[in-house]
């Protein structure tokens, strides 16, 4: 089984996730997605392995997401905007066994392993 984290090493969530999978014995391949950006069609992969509307995967703490209005944006609009600026992504986000789980709390994510 191949697992992969969309991981952010400066977000303390998204190491505690990472923590939690070694603790379970797997070693996942980890993207630093700051460093490799995530395209829109990866974005719109992971949104269906997820199952979530885009609005849902906008972290809106981030100061990037100032003046953006998720609810009003259509879905290839949000989605090109975190394409270009991947801090706008909620993290992390694991994927395993063509299913993926967003890492909010880390613990979510063992349902897909």
């Amino acid at each position: 089984m191949t697992v992969t984290i969309y991981h952010n090493p400066r977000c303390s969530t998204s190491r505690k996730t990472l923590a939690l999978l070694r603790d379970k014995g797997v070693e996942p391949d980890i993207v630093e997605y700051l460093q490799a950006p995530y395209s829109a069609a990866k974005l719109k992969e992971l949104l269906a392995q997820l199952n979530l509307p885009p609005s849902k995967l906008v972290r809106r703490k981030e100061a990037a997401a100032a003046g953006l209005d998720p609810q009003a944006m259509s879905e290839d609009s949000l989605i090109a905007a975190m394409a270009a600026d991947p801090i706008l992504v909620e993290r992390p986000i694991v994927v395993a066994n063509g299913k993926a789980a967003l890492g909010r709390p880390p613990e979510a994510v063992l349902e897909i392993l």
